[in-house]
């Protein structure tokens, strides 16, 4: 699981509630669950798009649950102290921590706005490279810090952006199953699904208080946080799995998807 504040209404409602002590739980950021899954270590977990399209032979996908957004995410930021349209050929700091937001970044500077920046990865906080950046990718609570500290002139919103160019929602993660544990135990894939969606309907319902819960860790006001999470959506309906489709179109035409990608293999 990821434990970022747009994650919080699962898992809060999940670590509070779900009794199954031979369910093994492992937090991380996307980008080392994606790895963990990939190598076998972990049998479902919570991870980028990305790794889906990267690797499609390896999974499925759970139905009705994703880390998606129609429009503004407020918390996947593109940070600059200039226009996007002057970034060609400048230095792009990409967060380490997510491979569909840095896939995402690049289709938006390069397919969208026909930039063709330069690249480093890493995390704005431990960069310790000679040149500065002249625009830094943060995501989760990393971005939520930043936007709050105010230090940038602007703050480049990558779920709006994408609407704004393809008129589609983003979908940022799945909940990806490895095939061999779908076919080994499909009982436990589906009381795990069936446990999932649960948190996720409750939580929803209980925004208020989880935002209460989770403002100080940023910190952000809770009314603020409420906010914030009332943009995140959980569901993957038709239109996130069209935008899904999308997304994986344009990493498979820049190389980055592989051909096996398409149709979605979605269980459950």
């Amino acid at each position: 699981m990821i434990n970022f504040i747009n994650t919080a209404p699962l898992y809060m409602v999940w670590t509070r509630s779900v009794r199954h002590p031979e369910w093994l739980v492992t937090e991380a950021t996307p980008a080392i669950l994606n790895r963990l899954l990939f190598a076998g270590d972990l049998d479902l977990g919570f991870v980028s798009s990305y790794e889906y399209a990267a690797h499609p032979e390896q999974y499925r996908i759970l139905s009705d649950l994703s880390i998606s957004t129609t429009g503004a995410v407020g918390s996947v930021l593109l940070f600059a102290n200039r226009p996007i349209e002057s970034l060609d050929y400048e230095l792009v700091l990409l967060s380490s921590q997510s491979q569909t937001s840095v896939s995402l970044v690049k289709i938006i500077l390069e397919e969208f706005y026909k930039l063709r920046p330069r690249y480093v990865s890493g995390l704005p906080a431990e960069y310790k490279g000679g040149e500065q950046p002249a625009a830094i990718l943060a995501i989760g609570d990393e971005a939520l810090r930043l936007r709050k500290a105010g230090l940038f002139q602007y703050q480049f919103d990558l779920g709006q952006i994408w609407r704004q160019h393809t008129g589609k929602p983003f979908v940022f993660a799945v909940w990806a199953v490895r095939e061999d544990f779908c076919w080994r135990e499909p009982d436990c894939v589906v009381q795990i699904h069936q446990e999932l969606l649960r948190c996720v309907q409750q939580g929803v319902t209980e925004l208020a208080s989880i935002s209460r819960e989770v403002a100080a860790r940023i910190p952000m006001p809770p009314e603020e946080c409420l906010a914030y999470l009332k943009g995140i959506e959980f569901d993957l309906g038709l239109p996130k799995q069209e935008a899904l489709v999308l997304f994986f179109e344009y990493l498979i035409k820049r190389g980055e998807g592989a051909p096996g990608t398409l149709p979605l293999k979605i269980c459950g």
